[in-house]
């Protein structure tokens, strides 16, 4: 696991953006970065202004789609706008 505190600003800009995008699960972070959900929350409060940070949590609480155990069946992976196909 990467301490938050040790992480790249490309890193962290690049975990904003994909805890921030519907489909990308908690667990596709972690493996990514070894960040946990609790990791990417505090990542996130620290990172994000006070009124965004609410909208995210609002956002992504109970969301199927950022947790692999709830998603829908044949709801694999995860797009990122980077990936192109």
């Amino acid at each position: 696991m990467i301490p938050i505190t040790n992480l790249e600003l490309d890193d962290i800009n690049r975990i904003i953006q994909m805890a921030w995008e519907d489909r990308t699960a908690f667990d596709a972070i972690k493996a990514q970065f070894g960040l946990s959900e609790s990791d990417v929350i505090k990542l996130m409060r620290g990172n994000l202004k006070r009124s965004s940070f609410t909208l995210w949590r609002a956002r992504v609480t109970g969301r199927k789609t950022k947790h692999l155990a709830l998603r829908p069946v044949g709801m694999t992976r995860f797009k990122s706008r980077d990936q192109k196909g």
